[in-house]
């Protein structure tokens, strides 16, 4: 899947989560959604392999449920962060960001099943 499809995906996704739970907010334009789906991108990219690699021996006790309590504490970072970029996302607290992590996962793991590979 090419880096723009990525960006689709995860734009559609983050729309998808902020429409079906009360516990997390976009208000804006799709521009801005996609502003969103980058600054998400980007911090999974960067910070979630440092905090799978020090949560090891956590995931292997959770049998990798822990993974989601992960997601979860990224998509809050992730509102943070575009708030301070003046984006209007925004996550309600860790059980908000922990369904609005698994719904997430889901749709961009369904819409990754649509998009080929370069």
């Amino acid at each position: 899947m090419n880096t723009i499809g990525r960006l689709l995906a995860n734009a559609a996704a983050l729309w998808v989560a902020s429409y079906l739970l009360s516990g997390i907010q976009y208000t804006g334009s799709w521009p801005g959604l996609l502003g969103v789906a980058l600054v998400f991108g980007v911090v999974n990219a960067l910070i979630k392999p440092v905090l799978t690699v020090l949560s090891l021996p956590v995931q292997v006790l959770t049998l990798g449920l822990f993974t989601f309590v992960i997601n979860a504490l990224l998509l809050m970072l992730t509102s943070w962060l575009a708030s301070s970029l003046g984006i209007a996302f925004m996550v309600d607290g860790f059980v908000a960001a922990l369904l609005g992590a698994l719904i997430v996962s889901l749709v961009s793991g369904l819409l990754s099943i649509f998009l080929v590979d370069d």
